[in-house]
């Protein structure tokens, strides 16, 4: 070891439920295209985690939410190549405003809502890792893709 300080990409999802629905969004860039996760993006510098959760559920659908009511519900701590880590926060939106519309048709194929029970079988990895340990209660951490 180093002793290098990590610098982790830091990300942030949003679980946006309606009952036992939640939203996902369809990948339509290069990493990941055509397969499913929630709407997600990368912390800005200088930016509050629950305000950057909020933002990005903003860019991605329209959807409304004061970070007040996002609750941290999960964090995964991936491994996506020998050289970039990164760290995910997991946030479920309490309370929202509108009706989710694809305003990244660049980045985005398609919304759909699925059942909390029949979630989408091809979710990427690294958002899947969130979605169990939300889903399953399985603990505040996952780490993925660490040998």
């Amino acid at each position: 070891m180093s002793g290098k300080p990590a610098q982790p990409v830091i990300d942030t999802h949003v679980f946006l439920r309606d009952g036992d629905k939640v939203l996902f969004s369809q990948r339509g860039g290069p990493y990941g295209r055509g397969r499913w996760h929630m709407p997600s993006g990368k912390l800005d510098e200088g930016e509050p985690l629950s305000s950057g959760a909020a933002r990005e559920l903003y860019e991605e659908t329209g959807v409304i939410v004061d970070p007040a009511h996002l609750r941290l519900v999960q964090v995964v701590h991936h491994r996506q190549d020998d050289r970039t880590t990164r760290i995910g926060f997991f946030y479920e939106a309490t309370e929202w405003e509108g009706e989710p519309v694809n305003k990244e048709p660049e980045k985005c194929m398609a919304l759909a809502w699925f059942s909390v029970h029949e979630p989408p079988d091809d979710v990427i990895e690294y958002p899947k890792e969130g979605l169990l340990g939300y889903l399953n209660g399985a603990g505040p951490l996952a780490e993925h893709g660490w040998r």
